[in-house]
């Protein structure tokens, strides 16, 4: 079984929307977290989808996936008071159907720029080594600093990556560790981080090109300019 685990719990503060969370904003008349359901919706090795959504919101995320023909959704999830709490939620609440040898993939839900090839990519990596760290080779020179003031390294940027998503792994092993920082009372900006807080070895997957996160207003009107640019490759083929 592979499920696509979908945490859509932020409330875009950094968006500046007041209205709606950054995950439920349109672009051409489309939330954009419809935009990233489709990619898992459409995907033939993926077999269901865990959504954990604001808990004001699911009424309306409901809504949606039925308008847009979402099929796949098993379960939408409360949301946390952070991201890491929310795949936590996500996780416990797969705790009914889910078995320990099942792939799951964690992805953002304001990430909608994936590919049925990168969802490929990390399937494979998963039953072959365990799980998968989508990832992107650093553009810029990366350097570390203690207090914020002084550089204490700059590593070589030939061996630097970003962390991207999805983060994908055995159920039964992402879940002992999510379960292991929550009795610790520790939390971590994504599963990558986790997995490295804990020793746990991880394989990294390339990923595809503008696996962008939406964050910003700025990365909105890039998103929608990279969208148009695609949809003109199909269209015109250029």
């Amino acid at each position: 079984m592979v499920t696509a685990l979908i945490f859509a719990g932020g409330t875009g503060q950094r968006m500046n929307s007041r209205a709606k969370p950054k995950q439920f904003l349109e672009m051409h008349g489309k939330p954009i977290i419809i935009y990233t359901l489709e990619h898992f919706e459409a995907h033939e090795e993926v077999d269901n989808i865990v959504i954990v959504c604001l808990k004001e919101w699911i009424s309306e995320l409901r809504r949606l996936l039925k308008r847009y023909a979402i099929t796949k959704v098993t379960m939408i999830v409360p949301g946390g008071d952070t991201g890491h709490m929310s795949i936590y939620n996500g996780l416990e609440a797969m705790k009914v159907s889910a078995k320990e040898d099942d792939i799951v993939l964690i992805h953002d839900g304001v990430r909608p720029l994936i590919t049925a090839e990168l969802i490929s990519s990390n399937i494979e990596a998963v039953k072959q080594y365990g799980n998968a760290i989508t990832v992107e080779s650093a553009r810029e020179s990366v350097v570390q600093s203690v207090d914020g003031k002084t550089i204490d390294a700059v590593p070589h940027r030939d061996e630097m990556y970003t962390a991207k998503a999805p983060q994908s792994f055995r159920y039964g092993r992402i879940l002992e560790l999510y379960e292991r920082s929550y009795a610790d009372g520790k939390a971590f900006i994504d599963s990558a981080h986790l997995c490295g807080s804990y020793g746990e070895p991880m394989h990294m997957v390339q990923s595809t090109k503008n696996n962008m996160k939406i964050t910003t207003p700025a990365d909105f009107y890039i998103y929608r300019a990279l969208y148009e640019a695609l949809e003109n490759q199909q269209i015109f083929g250029l």
